[in-house]
């Protein structure tokens, strides 16, 4: 596993929930896209995609998923539905190259779970774990998504 430590900041971001299966996050995508176009940020921020339930333990069609774009310094948040703002906190993760098609996502959590963080010297720290969207992989010819996983850590005290 091609896996590295990496230190992130604070991020200011506005999001779009969707509630429901994860495979199905494709319209909060697009309205948070077309409220980033209309602002002229879409091209300058960065798309994160946070899984806010584990679907293990939680039904599909009841699990949590932000659709976020980081704001610049000095954005000025408006109540706009269907977007929210929220802080996401910085600090220490492990992060992933995941350059696959979706079907295949699970698998890279699965891996750092299962086999990396328990030999690790490092736990799960309670922050959302957060995934850089990098293209669109409805675009891409091959249908493979590139994100970059970070998952928060700590080292085991």
């Amino acid at each position: 596993m091609n896996l590295e430590i990496k230190e992130l900041p604070d991020y200011e971001v506005a999001y779009v929930r969707h509630v429901g299966s994860y495979s199905e996050t494709s319209k909060a995508w697009s309205e948070l896209a077309k409220w980033a176009s209309e602002k002229g940020i879409y091209d300058t921020q960065y798309f994160i995609g946070i899984s806010l339930d584990n679907p293990q333990f939680v039904d599909e069609h009841a699990c949590r998923y932000d659709a976020c774009i980081t704001l610049p310094k000095g954005f000025e948040k408006n109540d706009e539905a269907p977007v929210n703002y929220q802080h996401l906190k910085g600090g220490t993760y492990v992060m992933y190259e995941f350059r696959d098609t979706l079907d295949k996502f699970s698998l890279a959590y699965e891996a750092i779970f299962a086999q990396w963080l328990p030999t690790s010297e490092y736990e799960i720290d309670n922050r959302p774990i957060l995934e850089f969207c990098l293209n669109n992989p409805n675009a891409d010819p091959e249908g493979k998504a590139i994100v970059d996983l970070y998952i928060p850590i700590k080292i085991i005290a």
